[in-house]
């Protein structure tokens, strides 16, 4: 199987996991196919993922406009010429610009290769992101299925991706991350293509029904 998916490798995913799961097959015949949406790698995609974190989707952008705005080129070093107050204006919380300037230092510094980071496999490249403050298991695999485009990342703990599953599958309830788990075994190894579909599924479906779901749709 391709390391990195591309539109084909998406595409064979996509008719595997139709082939193999009724309801994903009945999403992708009413919606239509998910677009290959990526990042490029790097500082910037994680600390944009960083700045994601607990916000919506418009809030977060809006904050990552005013980064780019006012730093130009993203980089280590660029960022952490910002002090305290700077990054407030920007929309960045303190919890959030102390992640982002340890992450930047430690890019930086060396301590934190991310070129050595995209030639492992998955678990290893989740468990070197996830040693830095900040960056938890969501963070990690939001990275590696953007800016990597691994093709079975399984982000369970994104509240979209519970919600689009939970709709598919006619639950009552939204499964917690346990469930998905389960629920994910049958989708190896387009486990990044069922969650591409199911955030899909979320956007044209379910974020416009009255369900008491919220989601960090990515």
């Amino acid at each position: 199987m391709a390391r990195r998916l591309t539109r084909t490798s998406m595409k064979i995913g996509l008719d595997a996991l139709a082939a193999a799961d009724p309801d994903l097959a009945r999403i992708r015949e009413t919606i239509g196919d998910p677009p290959l949406r990526t990042r490029s790698g790097g500082f910037s995609a994680l600390l944009q993922i960083i700045v994601d974190q607990q916000l919506s989707v418009a809030s977060a952008h809006a904050i990552w406009k005013r980064i780019e705005g006012a730093l130009g080129e993203v980089t280590p070093e660029a960022y952490l010429a910002l002090d305290a107050e700077g990054a407030r204006a920007l929309g960045m919380s303190r919890g959030k610009h102390g992640y982002a300037c340890g992450l930047a230092e430690a890019i930086a510094g060396g301590r934190l290769d991310l070129a050595r980071v995209h030639r492992m496999e998955d678990e290893d490249a989740i468990a070197a992101l996830v040693e830095l403050k900040g960056i938890g298991r969501w963070t990690a695999e939001i990275y590696l299925l953007s800016a990597m485009a691994r093709p079975d990342v399984w982000p369970v703990d994104d509240l979209a991706i519970q919600a689009a599953a939970g709709h598919a599958k006619g639950l009552e309830t939204r499964p917690d991350r346990k469930e998905l788990l389960v629920m994910g075994e049958a989708w190896r190894p387009w486990r990044a293509v069922a969650a591409r579909l199911l955030w899909h599924h979320f956007r044209h479906t379910v974020s416009s029904r009255p369900i008491p779901y919220t989601a960090a749709e990515q």
